[in-house]
């Protein structure tokens, strides 16, 4: 999706702001808790295939790790910025503490565009990558994962390097690796299933049968292919869903009115999420502008892909019908939005908690690789269901027991959380 003129680190610290004054949070906490604890840019200098050498702009950044080692993502991007890194690191550490697993928050970002990469190229970036951060990462101080255009090949390239550095085995520096490398069954599965495990308590609680619903999507990389597999088993349709297509650079929406095929649309995207528009058409599929996921007449909508994509300016096309929004994506949505969700009564599931099991998955996979003891598919998923339930309902009884925005009832379980740490810490 296109970069706009919102800044998300910007925004991160006006949701923070805006809480730490209801709760009355101490001056000295609030200032610490705004902002990143460390940054470390760098420069990453590759030999690319036709013998030249490109440089590469990257980030890696810890907001807060009072609860435990940072975990966050490593995103390739070419529109990634230092701002977007920070905004991310600070929802990181919101996201883990809300669901209350014993990690802090930091991010990673490589200006890039993979895409136009070889795999030796990848390789070489994510190696160039890895020694520029190995003093600053690890099992016990941060630990990253795949995020947007970063997968479980690149995790891994990373890892190795790492442990070359190291000189031992560290399976635990880095999560979403491949099965059999260290990596978690269930891990594919887990931020999008975790979407769906709060979006059906959440309509238990509005008192609607998830199978007699209808939902539009934004995105279709990892987050959102397995929410619409687990919401479609679960019974419901998926009207829209709304790609970037790199090679047009530009995002299209494809529709079925009666529902999509999920599995044929998954046969048909390439491992970016970017849809196949002949064979969409093929399929029956209507191919509108990228925007439109947003109008269609549907019970749910779904962001799941970049910050900053629900704004005053686009609320205005979402239809009437729609009781729900379940933020699969970091950020989505703006603070200026927030006030027109809450005005037309749309109950939202806000991101940090949405998509919160992906790090819960990663936390796992973390465990498993520290005691060098794997768990079933069964076990991982049935551990996050409790973990993603259990959260779900904290935040929720809060907000009906205070009145709160579910936004700022996740916001003050999971900053209470934090600045407990750092108060028993002795850090202010």
């Amino acid at each position: 999706m296109k970069p706009n003129s919102y800044n998300p680190y910007v925004s991160a610290q006006t949701q923070f702001d805006n809480v730490a004054a209801m709760i009355n949070l101490e001056p000295g906490v609030r200032e610490l808790l705004r902002q990143p604890l460390r940054e470390i840019h760098f420069t990453i200098p590759v030999k690319m295939d036709d013998g030249s050498t490109k440089v590469f702009k990257g980030f890696r950044i810890v907001h807060n790790d009072a609860r435990g080692p940072a975990k966050g993502g490593i995103r390739f991007h070419p529109h990634e910025t230092a701002d977007t890194v920070r905004a991310l690191s600070m929802w990181m550490t919101w996201k883990c503490a809300v669901v209350d697993i014993p990690l802090g928050g930091g991010k990673g970002g490589v200006i890039c565009d993979p895409h136009n990469l070889s795999k030796g190229e990848q390789e070489r970036l994510c190696r160039g990558f890895a020694r520029r951060v190995a003093q600053n990462i690890g099992p016990v101080i941060d630990v990253p994962a795949p995020d947007v255009m970063t997968n479980g090949q690149h995790m891994l390239w990373i890892m190795d390097e790492f442990e070359a550095i190291a000189g031992g085995r560290y399976p635990g520096v880095i999560t979403g690796k491949p099965i059999g490398m260290g990596g978690s069954l269930g891990r594919k599965e887990a931020t999008g299933y975790g979407v769906i495990y709060v979006l059906r308590e959440a309509l238990k609680k509005l008192n609607i049968d998830i199978s007699k619903t209808t939902a539009s999507i934004q995105g279709f990389g990892n987050v959102a292919e397995y929410a619409a597999r687990l919401y479609s088993l679960m019974g419901g349709r998926i009207i829209a869903l709304s790609t970037w297509d790199e090679h047009d650079k530009k995002a299209y929406t494809f529709r079925k009115k009666d529902g999509l095929d999920i599995e044929k649309m998954v046969e048909i995207k390439d491992s970016f999420g970017t849809i196949d528009k002949k064979k969409a058409a093929d399929l029956g599929c209507d191919i509108l502008d990228g925007g439109e996921w947003l109008s269609q007449d549907v019970d749910i909508i779904m962001p799941c892909a970049l910050e900053n994509q629900l704004t005053p300016e686009v609320f205005t096309k979402i239809s009437d019908n729609v009781k729900v929004i379940c933020e699969g994506a970091n950020g989505p949505t703006t603070p200026d939005c927030d006030k027109l969700i809450k005005e037309k009564g749309i109950f939202i599931i806000p991101d940090f908690l949405c998509n919160a099991g992906g790090v819960t998955c990663s936390y796992f996979e973390q465990v498993q690789c520290n005691m060098n003891y794997f768990w079933t598919k069964e076990e991982v998923l049935e551990k996050l269901d409790t973990k993603m339930t259990q959260a779900f309902n904290a935040v929720y009884d809060l907000a009906e027991d205070k009145r709160l925005y579910m936004r700022d009832a996740a916001y003050v379980i999971a900053i209470n959380r934090v600045a407990e740490a750092v108060k028993l810490r002795g850090w202010v």
